[in-house]
């Protein structure tokens, strides 16, 4: 699927020093899809950084336009707060 990134997304990739390969991994085979805010989706999946350091990686995206665009990408270490196991 192609993917479109917000000028914010873009930003936020270089401040947030998240490889684009990652992304496009976290985009194209998420672990999970999750409802967020204004009918947009969560991508998440866990990565390792930093050699072992274990984070989550949030793709925002709003997949009702064509192609989806991210809206935006972050990574957290606080996975149990977004995490569902159900």
């Amino acid at each position: 699927m192609r993917w479109r990134l917000s000028r914010h997304a873009q930003k936020e990739i270089q401040r947030r020093a998240i490889p684009v390969h990652l992304l496009q991994s976290v985009l194209e085979r998420p672990q999970h899809i999750v409802p967020a805010r204004s009918g947009r989706k969560a991508y998440q999946s866990q990565l390792r950084f930093d050699g072992d350091r274990l984070f989550l990686v949030r793709a925002i995206v709003n997949d009702t336009v064509d192609p989806p665009m991210v809206v935006t990408v972050y990574r957290t270490s606080k996975i149990a707060r977004y995490w569902r196991t159900s």
